[in-house]
């Protein structure tokens, strides 16, 4: 969900996946109890500024088909689509950032590799050993990569979003902005996921105007969008419900389940070093963007170097780039099936390079 994010490298033309990119970044910082009661105060006061969608006609026709392509009641499609408001803050938030920014990979890091995290880390990891073990165990995903993964996106919770899910799918929904350059794409991609939360509401019983989320309407400790609630969220305690925002274990074991729909190799590195020799042929090794396309001998011969370990890789390799501004050389490491997999949840190498420094740092500190 986040064609927006101006921290994303090149993206392959692949279908968007259901996790939104780093919207979490952006929302206030709240702890987990108190964030659902707060922040609905908040979100329902900046939906009173905005305008119903019961009298857009767009809205209302898009509520016909709802009903009709999942078989719900037409009067409820209606009358819940019509209840949520434009809230006119949000588009402007989806459009990239000015022409010429340059990334700089040591102050993307800087946002979510610091004390706080590390910290809250180290208290989630060993508050749910024994479920991120079992995780571990069921779906072969290390606990450091599930718990970067929480980390990162709500710091375990306590950031987990203050806009009413339904205002935000809604907006991007009918009020997608025309600027973005992918703006017809993205504008689906949000009534997809519109159609998806209203689908699993009526489902549920539960009152569709409560959720709390993203400005793009992810929701929960791992941010999940509707879509990958309904696809790859589990009940991982066996309590007979699925609770993202209070259930650590529910959030664990959907994460863990999310990694392994997409690929995850148990046992597999997601990284390797690599140096680049001066002859390293860097169109042929970028060309390919994140997408692991190189044996570990073609990688080699382009001219990129790896150590022991990555040289025995049995897989594919990809270059992976991080730009650190305009004065200052960028980075690059070799990434895996694993690295690619992470980046199914934000299509950023940033975001995933992020994700296992910080399950690195928060793994290295429960070892002191």
């Amino acid at each position: 969900m986040r064609g927006h994010n101006p921290r994303m490298p090149r993206l392959r033309p692949l279908k968007p996946l259901s996790i939104a990119l780093l919207f979490v970044a952006l929302c206030a910082h709240l702890a987990p109890a108190a964030a659902q009661k707060a922040s609905k105060t908040k979100a329902v006061g900046t939906a009173r500024g905005g305008s119903s969608y019961a009298t857009r006609e767009d809205a209302m026709r898009f509520a016909d088909e709802i009903a009709q392509r999942r078989n719900l009641d037409p009067a409820w499609v209606r009358a819940t689509i019509g209840s949520a408001r434009m809230l006119a803050n949000v588009p402007r938030l989806m459009l990239p950032a000015p022409g010429g920014t340059r990334k700089n990979w040591a102050v993307y890091r800087s946002r979510f590799i610091d004390p706080v995290r590390i910290a809250a880390g180290q208290r989630f990891w060993r508050d749910n050993a024994d479920t991120l073990a079992r995780a571990e165990r069921d779906f072969g995903v290390p606990p450091e990569i599930v718990v970067g993964i929480i980390g990162v996106e709500t710091i375990y919770g306590r950031n987990m979003g203050s806009f009413r899910v339904l205002d935000a799918l809604a907006t991007l929904s009918f009020d997608f902005p025309d600027a973005h350059p992918r703006a017809e794409q993205r504008r689906a991609f949000f009534r997809e996921e519109l159609e998806s939360f209203l689908s699993t509401e009526s489902r549920t019983h539960e009152d569709p105007t409560r959720p709390l989320g993203s400005y793009a309407g992810a929701m929960g400790m791992p941010q999940f969008m509707p879509s990958s609630i309904a696809k790859y969220a589990v009940d991982y305690d066996g309590d007979g419900r699925i609770d993202l925002v209070n259930n650590p274990a529910d959030v664990i074991g959907s994460v863990a389940n999310y990694f392994k729909s997409f690929g995850w190799q148990r046992g597999m590195a997601a990284t390797y070093p690599v140096r680049l020799g001066p002859d390293a042929r860097m169109p042929l090794l970028l060309e390919k963007d994140i997408l692991p396309s190189f044996s570990a001998d073609s990688f080699v011969a382009a001219g990129a170097q790896l150590d022991a370990a990555g040289a025995r890789h049995p897989g594919l390799l990809a270059l992976i780039e991080l730009q650190n501004g305009a004065d200052t050389p960028a980075q690059y490491v070799a990434g895996t099936q694993n690295f690619y997999v992470i980046t199914r949840y934000n299509w950023s190498s940033y975001y995933a390079m992020s994700v296992l420094d910080l399950g690195n740092e928060v793994k290295a500190a429960m070892a002191q």
